[in-house]
């Protein structure tokens, strides 16, 4: 079909008119489908948009963005030989699977100390960071309780 076909309306010798609208010609048309500025419904995910989010009332950039949300573990302090760095032991309760007893675990996590603050047997809270070092991703955002 050519331009002057869709502009005239004249049909194209040899093609029913039922199939000439079967035909589309864009996948715009495939989408508008229905009444002109009526909504339909094409099946696409119109999911948030990348980038800040954005405040929906006032058009400001949320201070809560995924940047923000790191994960925090306390534990206790089982090393300080390193400088500026300490061990900590998290110690955390998991329930079995098969037998449904709450099994202790625990993981040692190389933790940044910059002011080398920390002591051994020191409760502490860390918060995971941008990797420092081969091992250390961690770093001590606060001493919770010293070691007697």
């Amino acid at each position: 079909m050519t331009e002057e076909e869709k502009n005239t309306g004249q049909t194209p010798e040899g093609v029913e008119p039922d199939e000439q609208e079967r035909q589309a010609e864009t996948p715009q048309d495939l989408i508008e489908g229905g009444e002109p500025g009526e909504a339909v419904e094409a099946g696409l995910d119109t999911g948030p948009a990348r980038g800040p989010a954005f405040d929906q009332d006032e058009g400001q950039i949320q201070s809560d963005t995924g940047r923000n949300r790191r994960k925090e573990r306390v534990g206790l302090v089982v090393s300080d030989k390193p400088d500026k760095t300490v061990t900590v032991t998290v110690e955390t309760l998991v329930r079995h699977k098969l037998y449904k007893k709450r099994v202790r675990s625990s993981r040692r996590f190389m933790v940044h100390d910059e002011g080398n603050d920390a002591r051994v047997g020191d409760t502490v809270r860390i918060m995971e960071t941008r990797p420092l070092s081969a091992r250390k991703r961690w770093r001590l955002a606060n001493i919770i309780s010293r070691a007697e």
